[in-house]
């Protein structure tokens, strides 16, 4: 059953505590944020709160503070940067408050001071060690602040928290913001009805980051595409030897057993055909492309996949209708080995009959390092929670918002 949103609920004049992600980087020193991304991702929820009057109450973590207070991890340098976005996007001023605390008197008595159309930001909810042993104790002081709870963090879906699962126990209604449902709609329907030819890209470093997505979407996809140094296992599992090259020996029979079940499936299992090849891992190494199936040069690593895989990958990304891909095809970092990474997303963003969701954040940082975000359909904000989305698992704090009733 849907969960219920932000649109079904009656916000006018209410206490909505709004569960957001600003996770943001920040400074060294704490007080200058380097990438306000995650807060402007969440804005079409926090102004469609503010156009019906509500009273907004924000409450995010940042960071790892392990359960006590940190200055250099406070939420304090967000509120003049939400200030201006908010401003901007809806073309006033709008009073955006800071609590010190995120529960206790103080922040009881700031939002009891609250007004319709005003934004409070509460501390850094990880300021307390209860936050994250979901301690009923406190999730129930937050659910006092509030007449409604949102959930519009899909990045910290995956944890049953305080404010993402404990808090659902004590309010009335949870209900999932637009950002948490935009989330839900791409990544559910990707598993559900997907517009075939369907294939999943997937990369980074090991197999067993990717094993349960693998074995979840064997059954889903027509095709998947393997690159980046986890493919170096499953090639080690077909008998090549791949000399340096990243591999957990520990995986290799679940490595061939995915292999075996892509065949049995019918599902194409697309391995890189040639490589770029390193004679150490630095941005300065001596570089080859090695294709065939013979081993590799002994003491050489495959820091990227070659021209000819390339190509494979990009005609298979251009017949697809629905695209995931999760993990970079190398190490994207360095030029020299990026540009298997960059082609596939140029090819995805030149797919226009594609619906193309992009998870992790490895993939999502390159798609802008390429240039290209603005042309992906979908770019999840949960590394984490989407991955897991995509194993099959259930999100703590999806399943825990109220259902919809008609």
């Amino acid at each position: 059953m849907a969960k219920l949103s932000i649109r079904d609920v009656s916000l006018e004049h209410k206490h909505v505590l709004i569960r957001v992600d600003f996770n943001v980087p920040l400074s060294e020193d704490g007080t200058q944020i380097m990438d306000d991304t995650r807060i402007r991702e969440t804005l079409p929820t926090l102004e469609y709160a503010l156009r019906h009057r509500a009273k907004v109450i924000l409450a995010s973590h940042l960071g790892r503070p392990k359960g006590k207070p940190n200055p250099q991890m406070s939420l304090r340098p967000v509120v003049d940067r939400l200030r201006q976005l908010l401003g901007h996007s809806l073309g006033q001023s709008v009073n955006v408050g800071f609590s010190p605390d995120c529960v206790g008197d103080t922040a009881k008595e700031m939002v009891r001071m609250l007004e319709s159309g005003q934004v409070l930001l509460l501390e850094n909810l990880r300021f307390h060690a209860e936050e994250e042993k979901n301690d009923p104790a406190f999730a129930k002081q937050l659910a006092k602040l509030c007449d409604i709870y949102v959930n519009d963090a899909f990045g910290s879906a995956h944890r049953a928290h305080a404010s993402t699962e404990g808090i659902t126990h004590f309010v009335a209604q949870s209900a999932a913001g637009l950002l948490m449902e935009k989330e839900l709609n791409y990544l559910g329907k990707a598993l559900t009805g997907p517009e075939k030819p369907f294939i999943a890209i997937l990369g980074g470093a090991k197999v067993s980051d990717k094993i349960e997505v693998i074995q979840n979407l064997l059954d889903k996809v027509d095709a998947l595409l393997i690159g980046g140094g986890m493919a170096y296992t499953f090639l080690k599992a077909k008998g090549q030897d791949v000399g340096k090259s990243l591999l957990e020996a520990d995986k290799l029979d679940v490595a061939r057993q995915a292999m075996e079940s892509a065949t049995k499936r019918g599902v194409r299992f697309l391995l890189p055909v040639d490589h770029i090849l390193a004679d150490k891992f630095a941005a300065d190494a001596h570089t080859q492309i090695f294709s065939g199936d013979q081993s590799f040069p002994a003491d050489w690593m495959a820091l990227d996949i070659g021209p000819a895989t390339i190509d494979l990958f990009v005609d298979e990304i251009s017949r697809a209708r629905t695209i995931v891909w999760n993990g970079p095809m190398g190490v994207f970092e360095m030029p020299a080995f990026a540009l298997g990474t960059m082609q596939v997303a140029q090819a995805v963003a030149d797919n226009p009959s594609a619906t193309s969701i992009v998870g992790g954040g490895d993939s999502v940082a390159a798609v802008h390092k390429a240039g290209v975000a603005d042309k992906i359909t979908h770019i999840s904000t949960g590394g984490g929670a989407s991955l897991e989305f995509l194993e099959g698992k259930k999100l703590p704090g999806v399943e825990a918002l109220s259902e919809k009733t008609a």
